[in-house]
């Protein structure tokens, strides 16, 4: 999971490198993240992961926090 974290840690800090990750839990419901930020997010998680993130899984409480985006993909690690 430590391995996942770090790579998307690094993703986030290229979209907005001035966010504390690591602290905000509402980066969707704080407006930090925008759709366009969601679209690359979820492909560079796609190219870093080799995972599909489908349409039900694009809801905030999946993209809220660091924490939340990283369960996300481990989940769907697993599913593969």
């Amino acid at each position: 999971m430590e391995e996942i974290r770090e790579e998307v840690l690094e993703i986030l800090e290229e979209l907005h490198p001035d966010v504390d990750y690591e602290r905000e839990q509402a980066l969707i419901d704080d407006k930090i993240l925008d759709s366009f930020d969601i679209v690359s997010l979820i492909s560079e998680i796609k190219d870093a992961f080799d995972v599909t993130i489908s349409a039900d899984k694009i809801v905030p409480e999946n993209f809220n926090s660091l924490d939340a985006i990283c369960t996300l993909v481990q989940e769907l690690s697993e599913e593969d």
